[in-house]
């Protein structure tokens, strides 16, 4: 298992506890390394983001949460039919259920994971909550780019390293995991994976949902 405990940009750490620890290799052992790497710099750019906006959080809980987030893109976490950030947050739940967490604190990290694809609400939300989302916006579309530091963008790259076509790996990824349940990205921008690598994709239409309802008028 790859110690990344050292690793410290501009003092923001994996914290030091046995509950991270157990978590790094779960995550480790579970998803491919694009995955983990990802994961990892999420979490950096969460903590770092939390650090600039002066929000107080717990890191335990924010490690989870981004380390979590895309277990749901996993053949063995990938259900028939739920949205993969559900998918993944049932996993995290799970996990920190089985090592004694509190239900509130549990409820957090979920949330955490099912919204890091619904922009414009996490930010409002919980600091857990906004952070996971804000390092996942960073690292896969460079929202807030400028507001890092060249030390820190480089420094948590080289801990953990972006492929050299990340943005195309990821989307493939992405892509890769959600396929067989179209359906499931009506609403959120998953649909774009799909749309982008099936030309003749169609997607789930808001309006023709009401127009299309049992009631009349």
């Amino acid at each position: 298992m790859l110690d990344t405990t050292s690793f410290i940009v501009e003092g923001v750490a994996i914290p030091d506890s046995k509950l991270a620890r157990e978590i790094t290799e779960v995550v480790q052992d579970t998803v491919t390394p694009l995955l983990f790497h990802h994961s990892s710099r999420v979490y950096y750019f969460g903590a770092l983001a939390g650090k600039h906006r002066g929000l107080k959080f717990d890191p335990e809980l924010l490690y989870a949460g981004a380390m979590f987030h895309d277990m749901g893109l996993t053949a063995r976490h990938s259900s028939p039919n739920e949205r993969f950030e559900v998918d993944g947050a049932n996993v995290a739940r799970d996990f920190l259920r089985a090592h004694g967490i509190s239900e509130t604190e549990i409820a957090t990290v979920w949330t955490a994971i099912a919204l890091h694809t619904t922009p414009g609400i996490p930010q409002h939300m919980h600091p857990v909550v906004a952070l996971v989302t804000a390092g996942v916006e960073m690292d896969v579309l460079g929202l807030a780019y400028p507001e890092y530091s060249n030390v820190e963008r480089e420094a948590v790259v080289k801990a953990h390293p972006r492929t050299e076509h990340f943005k195309e790996d990821i989307i493939q990824a992405f892509y890769d995991r959600i396929k067989h349940k179209p359906d499931t990205t009506f609403g959120n921008v998953k649909a774009d994976d799909i749309a982008d690598k099936e030309p003749h994709f169609h997607r789930g239409n808001f309006c023709s949902v009401i127009r299309g309802s049992a009631w009349r008028g």
